[in-house]
């Protein structure tokens, strides 16, 4: 196996150690909620998500993200959207200061558990950005829905947790207060077909890692001088086609979940040979 793609064993790493099993449980307690008691479902998901956050990151990284919720939601009170942009940018910063970095580490064990927190705060970070401008952007009449207890439930909500992908505030919001007809035999299949895929793209994934060392060639500089051009335009389309199958599987888990409690996923990423330009693989 070629081990030098980090991203990719880090997260497949933690998703069998952890994360899969608590996705497993978000998604009991979203179909139990939705079957009994789909008034309160937001609510339920709120609660497992922040349960599921001090389960992994402990009470102190739980304490951060907490902290950055309410410092963007304080700042957000001011509707102002170039604040709210400092505001982010300030925070975000905090995750670059040495002592900072130093004292956290010495909150984990192993470097992989601090790395997860970064990662965390990172991605809620985009979240903290979402609610406040749209909190900026919305009238007086509207603000009801943009309640801190709607912030809560928009940033603990877990299948979106450690890595995305983004979904904005009005899209969360307008979809987890509409109550729509439930079937569990539907939600069942769906769930059936997509791990059917996921599974298929994950096997993908697995065997381009073992077979293509596409990775482990770019580390070297040796092979990559010695190569003709044509072989590195073959090493550059199979990077971006790994990159592309890669999030795939990391997008495509947390979609499923997000389908299988009523809402509407971002679409997941498009193959890169049918692009001509990087604009939308970036976003």
């Amino acid at each position: 196996q070629d081990p030098m793609d980090f991203e990719w064993s880090y997260w497949i790493e933690w998703g069998r150690e952890r994360i899969l099993w608590l996705l497993a449980g978000h998604l009991l307690v979203s179909q139990v909620s939705r079957l009994l008691m789909e008034k309160y479902k937001p609510w339920c998901l709120m609660v497992y998500g922040m349960a599921a956050c001090w389960l992994l990151l402990g009470i102190k990284g739980f304490a951060v993200i907490l902290l950055h919720a309410a410092i963007s939601f304080a700042v957000a009170q001011f509707q102002l959207s170039l604040l709210t942009w400092l505001c982010s940018l300030t925070l975000l910063s905090t995750l670059r200061i040495p002592a900072v970095e130093e004292a956290k580490r010495k909150w984990y064990d192993t470097e992989n558990e601090y790395y997860l927190l970064l990662f965390t705060v990172s991605v809620r970070c985009l979240f903290c950005t979402s609610f406040s401008l749209e909190y900026c952007w919305h009238g007086a009449t509207q603000k009801s829905s943009h309640s801190f207890l709607w912030m809560l439930a928009y940033v603990f909500y877990y299948p979106t947790f450690h890595n995305g992908p983004l979904l904005n505030f009005d899209e969360f919001s307008k979809q987890m207060r509409s109550q729509e007809a439930f079937s569990l035999k539907t939600n069942l299949r769906i769930l059936m077909v997509g791990i059917m895929r996921i599974f298929f793209w994950w096997c993908l994934a697995e065997l381009m890692i073992h077979l293509m060392y596409i990775h482990a060639l770019y580390s070297s500089a040796s092979p990559l001088e010695a190569a003709s051009y044509w072989a590195l335009g073959g090493l550059a389309l199979a990077q971006v086609l790994f990159f592309y199958v890669k999030y795939l599987v990391l997008y495509g888990v947390p979609a499923l979940l997000l389908q299988m409690d009523g809402l509407k996923p971002p679409a997941l990423p498009c193959c890169v040979s049918l692009m001509h330009s990087f604009t939308k693989m970036w976003r």
